[in-house]
């Protein structure tokens, strides 16, 4: 198998961040502010053997592609920010591009999304809008195809493998790609296209229009199964009667609120595992690459209204990544990739990076388990 790990990239100060969220800010800024929200919840998530970097640092990004290297990740796969012509977090990816360096292998997600104030708990507001044009396609295809032809480019049968966050936002979808394979072909290049499996949304029809899909995990189409057999476990637990009689006590409704929260957004890690191992099925009729997460915390981003996942660790981690090690069959030599999300996403507690709690124990549970 061919390991990826999902990588980003907003560790840099950037001007818009500057103009958005105050001078100097990163993602780490949310991070070291994080706040635990009950009893025995780990936060703050604080780096450990690779610190506070910068990845405008060359010596950032060695060390981080030594570290996935020497614990079996096979390459990055970085998120693209792409606004019709206007890149953002660009910078360290063209580093990497420009200066060959770190020597390691790499594909793009382009993180297809508008930027809006919601991603910290805030409002709708949109920064950035993401728009769609034949014009775009054009230049967009056009800036990739000159990273596609680089040698440590992630490539199936000869073919980049290229992968889009939020494939069914785009509206002329099929256009879009089109230009993108028209334009490739003329460069004597095929495309291997590729779209994350989220949101609920996957299957054969929504993955028609590309080469394979890619699992997002937590939130992939297992997770909306295993949430929904929760909400059946928690209404026949607590009858709707009792709910709506408390919310009218003002002194019973934020009690109430709270517990209802507790309930839907703070998920067993190990139960969610167990569920997934249970019922998990590898599809027939199309191409869909595996995807492990070591869990999941957005409460440096979006305090109390966060998601996350109690009691994560290395051992559940290690135990995943083994069932897709001897359960996924490869589609072909080279159709064998497998996916983390993520490498560094510290905001999101999703992280194969040390920490100061478990240090390199999930990095040691994925070797040990993807051999």
């Amino acid at each position: 198998m061919r390991p990826i790990a999902i990588h980003l990239p907003q560790f840099h100060p950037i001007p818009e961040n500057d103009e958005w969220w105050g001078k100097g800010f990163t993602e780490w800024t949310n991070v070291t502010k994080a706040k635990p929200l009950f009893k025995g919840h780990y936060q703050p998530h604080l780096p450990a053997d690779l610190g506070f970097y910068d990845l405008r640092l060359p010596e950032a990004r060695q060390a981080q592609a030594d570290l996935a290297r020497e614990y079996g990740i096979y390459g990055f796969c970085y998120y693209h920010y792409w606004f019709n012509g206007r890149r953002i977090l660009e910078r360290p990816f063209q580093e990497i591009f420009e200066s060959g360096k770190p020597d390691f292998p790499f594909m793009l997600c382009w993180a297809n999304e508008n930027w809006t104030r919601r991603w910290d708990g805030g409002d709708e507001t949109v920064l950035l809008e993401q728009s769609y044009s034949k014009e775009d396609a054009y230049n967009h295809i056009k800036y990739l195809i000159n990273v596609f032809k680089d040698d440590r480019y992630i490539k199936i049968n000869g073919k980049p493998v290229f992968a889009f966050y939020r494939s069914t936002i785009i509206p002329n979808l099929s256009e879009y790609l089109s230009i993108f394979r028209e334009e490739a072909a003329k460069e004597n290049m095929e495309l291997y296209l590729c779209r994350f499996e989220s949101f609920g949304i996957g299957g054969k029809e929504a993955s028609k229009e590309f080469n394979a899909a890619i699992e997002f995990q937590p939130f992939s189409y297992m997770f909306g199964e295993f949430i929904n057999i929760k909400s059946l476990e928690y209404s026949r637990n607590l009858k709707e009667r009792v709910i709506n009689k408390l919310l009218k006590h003002i002194g019973f409704q934020e009690k109430v609120k709270n517990k209802i929260f507790e309930y839907y957004n703070r998920v067993d890690y190990d139960a969610y595992i167990d569920f997934v191992l249970k019922n998990y099925k590898h599809p027939t009729d199309y191409r869909r690459y595996p995807c492990v997460t070591p869990g999941w915390d957005n409460t440096a981003r979006r305090k109390n209204k966060s998601f996350l996942f109690k009691e994560n660790n290395p051992q559940k981690f290690g135990e995943w990544t083994s069932f897709h090690k001897n359960n996924f069959i490869p589609y072909s030599d080279e159709e064998n990739l497998v996916f983390v999300n993520a490498w560094n996403e510290w905001a999101e507690g999703n992280h194969l990076e040390p920490c100061r709690k478990w240090g390199l124990q999930f990095l040691e549970a994925f070797e040990t388990n993807i051999k």
